[in-house]
């Protein structure tokens, strides 16, 4: 009797899309791979609302992709910056982030790794004891000059 490789199949596409999922760097390639309906756009800059829970301060900051901005204690660094086209009817922002904090004894630890969504901002924002962050927007611009190394190379 042999074995029905539909299920094989099936469970490596599963596997693929949810590394492409994951994977910045791998959603890239998908997204270079040809001109789509829906294609999503890469924006150099993700706009971020960030909460002070002692001081009750809110502020809103752009952090150019790949560069790290820091915020409190936190520091956020976002990967890939991705919005959809303005004929979209359901408007999709998103971004791939990583926040790392700094502890008092001056050490740098991890305390997120993953997919931010600007129109849910509750489901994956950075809950920190003291701050909060998450997403607002993705832009093709920023008041804030870009880095040096990405204005000479630009």
């Amino acid at each position: 009797m042999t074995a029905n490789p539909i299920p094989t199949r099936l469970a490596s596409l599963v596997v693929l899309a949810a590394l492409a999922f994951a994977n910045p760097a791998i959603a890239q390639q998908d997204e270079e791979a040809g001109p789509r309906e829906n294609q999503r756009i890469s924006n150099p800059v993700a706009e971020f609302t960030g909460i002070d829970k002692i001081t009750g301060r809110i502020i809103t900051f752009d952090v150019y992709v790949d560069e790290t901005v820091q915020f409190g204690a936190l520091q956020v660094t976002p990967r890939v910056c991705y919005s959809s086209p303005d004929t979209e009817e359901d408007p999709k922002t998103d971004s791939f982030v990583e926040v790392d904090e700094i502890t008092l004894d001056r050490k740098i630890r991890r305390i997120f790794t993953g997919w931010m969504f600007a129109e849910s901002p509750g489901l994956n924002a950075v809950e920190h004891a003291v701050y909060d962050v998450w997403l607002k927007d993705c832009k093709e611009s920023s008041e804030v000059p870009p880095p040096e190394a990405s204005a000479q190379s630009g």
